[in-house]
């Protein structure tokens, strides 16, 4: 069984991100900017944008924050985007999700300029993933198929199966490994609530993509022998053996699953990892596509 690291593949993606900025400043005295806008004080929220700062700064892309109140009316926000949108300088940018309630978060995504919005999450990045033109990926899926083409994964005609089926992961997952590519040509599935058989249809896969958010969901008697399992999610349990009082799990059930597959993707040390790094690799695209460098 191998186990696909993510924390050492990213950390391999990283310092080649690095020895390129390196080189851009050495040519044009000027590196990539990536902008994140962080709405109210939510501590996950926080430490998201704290990490995607240190990230930055580790590889040398220059990283801002804009700090907003709670309170911030929708126009302010508006506002905030579209002085990102006209500066030259910063080349990604990211609103940190979620908004507050009164917030509408398609409008607010819409507004951002679709060759800055390195979370891919603009509607002309989402078509253009669609219609298989180059674009920014969200982030994880992005993550995954970086993981399945360095681990030399096959993927062409292969049965997929995705299970969840939200806009950030499980939809675009299955529209990346189904399309013309390397990794891609697969027979996608995708699986989600309303899935009748979902166990079956999951035992079916060659690759089984996790994404459903629901602990452990995913158990021996759900895979395949011999499957590639990919594990999205992240769930912090109660733990009477760790200094920090919990654990962390995924969507699969490790222990079992790992003795019936022949590669998985570990939680913590998997996706999250090459999520991360991802938003990193758009941000240097978004760079190079502002001094026509692709």
């Amino acid at each position: 069984m191998i186990l696909i690291n993510g924390k050492e593949t990213a950390e391999k993606i990283r310092q080649e991100i690095k020895a390129e900025v390196a080189g851009f400043l050495d040519t044009y005295d000027a590196a990539p900017h990536l902008a994140a806008i962080l709405v109210g004080d939510d501590p996950a929220s926080d430490t998201y944008v704290s990490h995607k700062e240190k990230d930055c700064k580790s590889v040398g892309i220059t990283s801002s924050i804009y700090r907003l109140s709670t309170k911030i009316t929708e126009k302010e926000l508006l506002n905030t985007v579209d002085f990102i949108n006209s500066d030259d300088d910063i080349h990604g940018m990211i609103v940190q999700l979620p908004l507050p309630e009164h917030i509408n978060v398609d409008r607010v995504i819409s507004h951002i300029n679709p060759k800055k919005d390195v979370d891919g999450f603009h509607p002309v990045n989402v078509g253009k993933m669609a219609l298989g033109y180059p674009t920014y990926l969200p982030a994880t899926p992005y993550g995954i198929m970086e993981l399945l083409k360095r681990y030399k994964i096959e993927t062409a005609g292969k049965h997929c199966v995705v299970i969840g089926r939200s806009n950030i992961v499980g939809t675009p997952m299955s529209i990346l490994l189904s399309r013309k590519s390397n990794p891609g040509n697969a027979t996608v599935t995708i699986c989600h609530s309303h899935t009748q058989n979902l166990k079956d249809i999951a035992a079916t896969a060659d690759i089984l993509i996790a994404a459903i958010g629901k602990p452990e969901f995913v158990t021996a008697d759900m895979v395949k022998k011999g499957a590639v399992i990919i594990d999205v999610g992240i769930h912090r349990i109660p733990s009477d053996k760790t200094k920090t009082g919990f654990r962390l799990i995924g969507d699969v059930k490790f222990d079992e699953v790992s003795k019936v597959a022949s590669a998985i993707t570990p939680v913590p040390g998997g996706v999250g990892p090459m999520t991360r790094v991802a938003l990193l690799l758009n941000t240097l695209t978004a760079f190079k596509n502002s001094r026509s460098l692709i």
